[in-house]
């Protein structure tokens, strides 16, 4: 046995013992040791960076570490065995995925700006902002020796007076803490409902006097990060907002290497655990805590994840949705309720999922495709969601069909080696001066910030414009030099945007040809996948009308940049609305209306979906677009004008 410390810039070390020729990626995540893996230990991403303070580790040199990296003790997690008592540094870089949580600042407007349009444009369809949670107020004479009925039959027939319904139900969590409350507020009392034509469901009962706020929280479960509102649900008001990485990328960037992951022995409450105790319920905690609430005041939840998410976070065998036939265990349930996981909130809170249509097109897209409207519209239009997968809905108010591509995690940051998701310190902004080769760029984040690395919309505007400038080639390569242009011993070439010294982190922060290759994959998929779904319907590109682009790439997207690199049809620029968030903000509107919860699911059940997959002809345009910006110039014909 041989005794493992890992030691972190912030933070208590962890001491461990483990076999002599155990992984240390392997030894990292049985001690809970949070290190960014997203090729889930195969050694292609070079994310699990760690340095060797003392000992010895069994470890070969990759392509991702120098000879000088790795004669200062720089190594890969998932390349390396323990060979004795060894002490490891774990820097921040390597753990950024879960250490960076963010709570945004409601005095801003934009925080906000999308629940309010979705609000907006979700009412305008006809669907109201309302749900069946209540607070009802209920006076009750106090027993005596005359009145000797039960606590919890007088306070049924106190709602059956006050509601009119006769059929009251009041769980344990309620009836433990009834004596109390009802005698410290003199049988005066509140109480948390949920209201049907024929059911009452007792959620709370209050002090007449307390400050009772009826709380919601609508969650979209990405691949990559986790983002979340907490609201009142008797108002819709965003009472706080956060985001942070999904703990279950150390198990891999994409769903097919979690999903194997999950296979494994214990791996399927690995997975589980990562994504609740790990995401899900420090998030919750540090927003209740924003919010001024206590988490036992969420009383509903409404999740929008893909398919796997949804498998994994419930604890569900998700292997059948990775072979043929490609069968998931469930599309639409509404049997979920918080104690089934376990979160950290009120103990009856139900949730809503949102339904998945196919193995690999989830709630997070029918509840983007309730936003993004387009089902209530004549015009031809397309939704596409930028994640981990890309995920398509072509159609309008007499038909939609969905598919999915495999875009792989470089549109969040994965697969690149300076990506990270678009939070303080990503370069989300940038361009680049054909002829000094000099770049300017925006920062996420405070006046100051150095930058650590790209986030997606970032990536999109570095390749955009080093193909604009000419030093790239459609196929990537560098063909200028400059300063900011060097080869490593492999003659790999790669555009620094930031030398050490201007950044804040332990390397360049810089696009290599690999990253631009990874990046030029991952917009083929996207683009393929339109030709492929509209070619099915017998459509071209030049009857789209309207394109809803979503995803948390960043603050924004420059779809002329997009278009340029041959990611997104070029049709007008007008046509194009990026939507933001789709997912978080179709959750919210099925949290608060229960006529949005019934259109989502009918969305679901209309909705055609394509396998891509099966789909004869798709690998032959997938090839063909992974090309800057394709290699049918005509495609592009204002890209092939400049």
């Amino acid at each position: 046995m041989a005794n493992v410390i890992f030691r972190f810039d912030n933070g208590e070390p962890v001491k461990v013992s483990t076999a002599v020729g155990e992984n240390l990626l392997e030894t990292a995540r049985k001690a809970n040791v949070a290190i960014d893996a997203p090729c889930s230990g195969n050694g292609s991403c070079g994310k699990c960076r760690v340095k060797l303070l003392s000992g010895k580790l069994d470890s070969r040199q990759t392509r991702h570490i120098s000879s000088e990296e790795y004669a200062e003790g720089w190594r890969l997690a998932c390349c390396s065995h323990v060979a004795g008592d060894v002490e490891i540094m774990v820097p921040d870089i390597a753990t950024a995925y879960k250490s960076r949580m963010k709570m945004a600042d409601l005095s801003s407007p934009e925080e906000i700006r999308i629940f309010d349009e979705s609000k907006e444009r979700v009412e305008a369809a006809g669907l109201t902002m309302e749900n069946n949670i209540r607070i009802v107020s209920v006076k009750m004479n106090p027993p005596s020796l005359e009145d000797t009925m039960p606590d919890i039959e007088r306070l049924i027939r106190a709602l059956q007076k006050e509601t009119g319904i006769q059929h009251i139900r009041v769980p344990y969590s309620v009836l433990r803490r009834l004596p109390d409350v009802l005698r410290s507020s003199d049988f005066d009392v509140q109480c948390v409902i949920s209201q049907s034509k024929s059911h009452v469901f007792v959620y709370e009962v209050a002090e007449k006097n307390e400050d009772l706020i009826v709380g919601g929280l609508a969650v979209d479960i990405g691949t990559t990060s986790v983002a979340a509102v907490v609201v009142d649900m008797t108002n819709g008001k965003i009472l706080a907002k956060a985001s942070t990485g999904n703990a279950q990328i150390r198990y891999g960037a994409d769903v097919i290497n979690r999903i194997i992951e999950s296979t494994k022995p214990g791996g399927q409450k690995r997975l589980q655990d990562a994504i609740v105790s790990e995401t899900l319920n420090p998030l919750i905690q540090q927003m209740c805590r924003a919010a001024g609430i206590s988490p036992r005041h969420i009383f509903r939840l409404s999740v929008a994840g893909n398919s796997t998410m949804n498998h994994l976070l419930m604890g569900i065998n998700a292997d059948p949705l990775r072979m043929e036939p490609y069968i998931p265990a469930f599309f639409k349930t509404n049997s979920f309720y918080a104690p089934d996981i376990p979160l950290n909130v009120h103990p009856d809170a139900h949730i809503i999922m949102a339904p998945n249509i196919g193995s690999y097109v989830g709630g997070d897209i029918t509840a983007g495709t309730l936003v993004s409207l387009l089902w209530n519209q004549p015009k031809f239009s397309l939704f596409i969601d930028l994640g981990t997968n890309g995920e398509l809905v072509f159609g309008n108010s007499d038909f939609m069909m969905s598919c999915a591509c495999s875009a792989g995690p470089a549109f969040e940051g994965g697969d690149i080696s300076c990506g990270m998701r678009a939070t303080d310190g990503a370069i989300e902004a940038c361009t680049i001066d054909r002829e000094t080769m000099e770049p300017t760029f925006h920062i996420i984040g405070d006046e100051g910030q150095k930058p650590v690395g790209l986030c997606g919309s970032g990536i999109i505007d570095v390749i955009a414009e080093l193909f604009r400038c000419g030093m790239i080639s459609p196929k990537g390569k560098f063909i200028r030099e400059g300063k900011r242009i060097k080869h490593d011993a492999y003659g790999m070439g790669s555009y620094v945007l930031a030398f050490e010294e201007e950044a804040e982190g332990t390397k360049d922060v810089e696009i290599t040809e690999v990253d631009i290759d990874n990046f030029i994959r991952a917009k083929g998929a996207i683009f393929s996948a339109i030709r492929t779904m509209l070619k099915t319907l017998d459509f071209d590109i030049s009857m789209i009308e309207q394109v809803y682009v979503a995803g948390g790439i960043g603050s924004g997207i420059n779809m002329q940049n997009a278009i340029n690199i041959g990611m997104f049809p070029d049709i007008p620029i007008e046509y194009y609305h990026y939507i933001g968030n789709s997912s978080l903000s179709g959750a919210y509107a099925m949290l608060l209306s229960t006529k949005a919860e019934r259109k989502v699911y009918e969305l679901a059940k209309n909705m055609t979906y394509l396998e891509l997959s099966t789909e004869p002809g798709y690998m032959d345009e997938f090839v063909a677009c992974c090309f800057l910006p394709h290699t049918d110039s005509s495609l592009f014909p204002s890209v092939s004008q400049k």
